[in-house]
């Protein structure tokens, strides 16, 4: 018989909300035919932040009359579609290491009292929980193929946290990312649905064990279980969704299946290729994508560790120059992101860009600086204001954005993170 310990830890892979009717699940069929364009929210993030002397526009003037500087750019051709803004933190981060791991949830590490990590839901899963519900995937989680690199993100298995604050998994790389959207099920349906009841009787009885179980545990050992039935909660929700997609054909793939062992440059653009597909399909309406920074240095036949590089301040040279270069590679590959968003249609005629939301930065400034994040907001799905160097108030948390960009898209959460309200500055 296992003890305690082993049952919870073994356990904490198997845990979501069951299908409910009344909570607004519904067919692909009723939705494939709309002629309104769903709106779509994209969080793309990086480590190791940015060179703060030639990425930042001039804080003394603010507004559309501002000048690009180096570091941003290749964007110039959008600069009346997107926003850099100023003056954004999450006052709890403190690891200067962590690029993403506190970017969407501006939790407090040390809120559990004994426990040196903690986290919270990222704003791309508050949004799935709503945004999610009439597509295959309720959101993607994408991360550079090499996973060992981590590039200045910190710990996750991508930048997504659920509802309890775990890190939810991600897909590593554009091969990864392209079979989980368009790779053919040839199993047969009723199989299928064998396979799909003994997923459910597994969850059964596990459930039960669990309750019985709870009965006469400490408050600790309660809480730690309370955990756990959040954790079946959320498996119950997957098997809803497969059950849900079953016997609807993967749709088919607008873009060649990616060759193995892209990286670098190429690598982002592809990713940014599959995340138009992906949208393109109506596969999913809310995707992160965790950078790599260290295989694009390698690309661009950079020899400065990416660590070493973002503290370049301490000795300019070589690592100023690669951090320069850095920024302009990412500012690039962004342009071409937005060049796409802008040429690809909707059904009713409107450009992909007027129905997307898209948060680009880091939580990192530069070196181990946490302050005044960088972040660059685009899109025309969440009203915001477009064109504009923005500084906004002093202490504003980063969660402000998030929020509004939220509110925007039609998530009206009351708050997120810290928050302490929508970011008026900048929504239009």
């Amino acid at each position: 018989m296992k003890t305690r310990r082993q049952f919870l830890q073994s356990s904490t892979a198997l845990i979501a909300l069951p299908f409910l009717d009344s909570l607004g699940f519904r067919s692909f069929a009723s939705t494939a035919g709309s002629a309104t364009p769903p709106k779509r929210l994209i969080f793309l993030g990086f480590g190791w932040g940015i060179t703060e002397s030639t990425w930042y526009p001039d804080i003394t003037k603010p507004g559309t009359d501002y000048a690009l500087p180096i570091g941003i750019a290749p964007l110039a051709r959008h600069k009346a579609d997107f926003s850099v803004v100023q003056g954004l933190w999450n006052k709890y981060s403190n690891e200067g290491h962590w690029g993403s791991t506190m970017w969407l949830t501006g939790a407090n590490r040390y809120a559990q009292p004994g426990q040196s990590f903690h986290n919270s839901i990222s704003a791309d899963q508050v949004a799935a929980a709503k945004l999610g519900l009439e597509t295959r995937f309720a959101s993607l989680q994408l991360n550079g193929s090499q996973t060992g690199d981590l590039s200045g993100h910190g710990p996750g298995l991508s930048m997504a946290w659920d509802v309890s604050g775990k890190p939810i998994g991600g897909l590593n790389g554009p091969v990864a990312a392209f079979h989980r959207l368009f790779a053919k099920d040839t199993t047969p349906i009723e199989e299928q649905k064998a396979m799909l009841a003994q997923k459910r009787s597994v969850l059964d009885a596990v459930l039960g064990n669990a309750k019985s179980l709870q009965r006469g545990l400490a408050k600790n050992d309660n809480a730690k279980l309370e955990e756990y039935f959040q954790s079946i909660r959320d498996i119950e929700v997957r098997l809803a969704k497969e059950e849900q997609w079953m016997g609807v054909p993967q749709p088919a793939a607008p873009l060649p299946e990616p060759k193995p062992g892209v990286n670098g440059r190429e690598e982002i653009k592809l990713m940014y290729d599959i995340m138009l597909a992906a949208m393109q399909t109506d596969s999913t309406r809310v995707m992160t994508f965790r950078q790599p920074v260290n295989t694009l240095l390698t690309a661009m036949d950079i020899k400065v560790h990416p660590h070493d590089m973002s503290h370049y301040h301490t000795t300019l040279g070589e690592k100023l120059d690669a951090s320069q270069r850095r920024d302009i590679a990412q500012s690039e590959l962004l342009a071409g992101f937005l060049d796409k968003l802008k040429s690809t249609k909707e059904a009713d005629g409107s450009r992909l860009f007027d129905n997307v939301a898209l948060a680009y930065g880091s939580n990192i400034r530069t070196g181990h600086e946490l302050t005044n994040c960088p972040t660059i907001l685009t899109g025309g799905a969440a009203g915001l204001k477009l064109g504009h160097s923005i500084v906004a108030p002093k202490d504003t948390p980063l969660c402000n954005a998030w929020l509004s960009l939220l509110h925007g898209v039609g998530v009206k959460a009351e708050r997120h993170g810290d928050s302490t309200g929508l970011l008026k500055e900048i929504l239009a």
